[in-house]
C-alpha cells in the first residue's frame, strides 16, 4: 500500500510538474490480486490493515542434512505496523506475533503461502491464529494475511563455517490484513 501511495503521489508531483489541465488524472497500476490459496474463509470480516516495514533477521547454520554444508536460516520478523496516516498502531515480531499499541496480541500459524513475483521479496501469507493475549484490537482476530511483500528474502552469499551464528537484518516491506470472524 505504502508503494501505491508514493507512486499516486509521485504521479501527482509529476502531473503538477507538467501542468496537465485540472481533471485529468494519472493512471495507477491496480494492486495484485490475492491468490486464491490465501482467501479467507467466509465469515471473516476484515478488521484492519497495517504496513509493515522492518527487517526479516537471518542466521548462520549448518544444515541439518548436511553439517558441511551452510544456510541463512530465518530467525524472526522485527517491524513496525503502520496505518494508512502513516501513525505506528503495533509491532510485529517473532511468534509471528503483532502486538497493538493497545497492548492486544495475536499469534499466528501459517497455513498457506504464494511465491511473490520478485524473488527477493518473502512470501505472501496466510494465518490463522493460534493464541490471543489482551483485550483490544488484536484480541479478536481469526486470521492474518501477509500480501504485497517487497524484499526480506534471505541472503544467497556470506554463509559458510567462518559465519556461523552471524545474523543478517534484511529490509522488508509488507501489507498485512487482519480479520475477526468464525475461526474455523
Amino acid at each position: 500500500m505504502w508503494q501505491r501511495v508514493v507512486q499516486a503521489c509521485q504521479a501527482c508531483v509529476m502531473v503538477a510538474g507538467l501542468g496537465m489541465a485540472p481533471g485529468v488524472q494519472a493512471q495507477q497500476a491496480p494492486p495484485t490480486p490475492v491468490p486464491e490459496n490465501l482467501t479467507v474463509p467466509d465469515r471473516n470480516v476484515m478488521l484492519l490493515e497495517a504496513y509493515a516495514a522492518g527487517v526479516q533477521i537471518y542466521v548462520c547454520s549448518a544444515k541439518a542434512d548436511d553439517p558441511n554444508a551452510y544456510a541463512w536460516t530465518f530467525k524472526a520478523p522485527e517491524a513496525e505496523l503502520r496505518n494508512e496516516d502513516g501513525e505506528k498502531i503495533g509491532t510485529h515480531y517473532a511468534g509471528p506475533s503483532w502486538e497493538g499499541n493497545d497492548g492486544s496480541k495475536v499469534m499466528g500459524e501459517a497455513i498457506e503461502s504464494a511465491k511473490p513475483q520478485d524473488a527477493s521479496a518473502i512470501p505472501w501469507l496466510l494465518l490463522r491464529a493460534k493464541a490471543h493475549d489482551g483485550a483490544g484490537a488484536f484480541s479478536t482476530v481469526t486470521y492474518v494475511q501477509r500480501l504485497e511483500t517487497v524484499g526480506g528474502a534471505a541472503p544467497t552469499d556470506g554463509c559458510d563455517q567462518s559465519a556461523v551464528n552471524a545474523e543478517r537484518r534484511v529490509d522488508y516491506t509488507a501489507t498485512y490484513a487482519f480479520y475477526y470472524g468464525a475461526a474455523q
